[in-house]
């Protein structure tokens, strides 16, 4: 798995810092379901690490899922970062270099940061490096089908690199186990947005740093003609409705320190160990 250059990824995330927050409904969204899914999980962090936290606004969604904890905001954008609160510390670092010491913190969470990260396997070890025991990694990221609508429009007009490739959940799984990750648990889901016009989608990719800066586009600037016919080519992707549809596949991850998982609450409130630490214990 290797992702864009650091340089350019900070480069998009500075001209979009000051829209962004007013921009994020993608991202909030896919926070709010990535923070639905700490909800079972029993656990009450000390100290907990947002990696690749964003604005302030960002950071307080996990402010607030965990009230009495200390938490720190760590982006290697100063611009996205803020102010931040009386009750976080913004850190500007790399989440692949973290200026942490090792088992420091009982949680950390990275909601859509790993698809922008050069190195992604780096800031998998970085995570397991600074988290204790038990420790719990959370995170959601971008899957292969993500843009697949505009990736073949624009495979139809050029052979540059439009859209990123994204790494496929076995990958990030078997990544994870590398790190030094135990029983990590995997589930991706799609989402379907729609567009009246492809300029709208273009605006808010922009709006969110993420305009195109994967290793094989072009250098110069898109052409008028180019850009016409990436659209021709995209009519075909128009549903019944005569909207233009964006797939967006996201992965969701939990990852344990240790072998043995920290434990779950069930839907009747109940405690639930998964059976395959016991097997361990014996």
């Amino acid at each position: 798995m290797r992702g864009p250059h650091p340089k350019d990824v900070r480069r998009a995330f500075r001209k979009a810092a000051a829209r962004y927050a007013s921009a994020d409904f993608l991202h909030a969204e896919i926070r709010t379901r990535l923070l639905e899914r700490l909800e079972p999980v029993l656990l009450d962090p000390v100290t907990v690490l947002d990696l690749g936290a964003g604005p302030p606004q960002a950071t307080g969604d996990l402010a607030r899922r965990y009230p009495q904890a200390r938490l720190l905001a760590i982006d290697a954008v100063p611009e996205m970062l803020g102010a931040g609160a009386e009750r976080w510390l913004p850190v500007c670092a790399d989440a692949a270099r973290l200026p942490l010491p090792a088992a420091c913190a009982d949680l950390a969470v990275a909601n859509m940061l790993l698809h922008w990260c050069e190195d992604p396997q780096a800031v998998l070890s970085e995570a397991r490096r600074v988290l204790g025991y038990p420790g719990l990694f959370g995170f959601s990221t971008l899957g292969p089908d993500s843009l697949r609508e505009l990736r073949s429009a624009w495979a139809k007009v050029d052979s540059f690199g439009h859209v990123h490739d994204f790494a496929d959940m076995h990958n990030i799984g078997d990544a994870l186990i590398r790190a030094g990750f135990a029983e990590p648990v995997l589930d991706t889901e799609r989402i379907t947005i729609t567009y009246r016009d492809i300029d709208r989608l273009a605006t808010d990719l922009r709006a969110v740093g993420a305009g195109n800066v994967a290793e094989r586009r072009a250098r110069g600037l898109t052409t008028p003609a180019r850009w016409a016919a990436m659209t021709r080519a995209y009519e075909g992707s128009r549903n019944a409705e005569g909207l233009f549809p964006v797939t967006i596949e996201v992965i969701y991850a939990l990852a344990w320190t240790g072998e043995t998982p920290v434990s779950f609450r069930d839907e009747a409130g109940g405690i639930v160990i998964p059976l395959g630490s016991l097997r361990r214990r014996g």
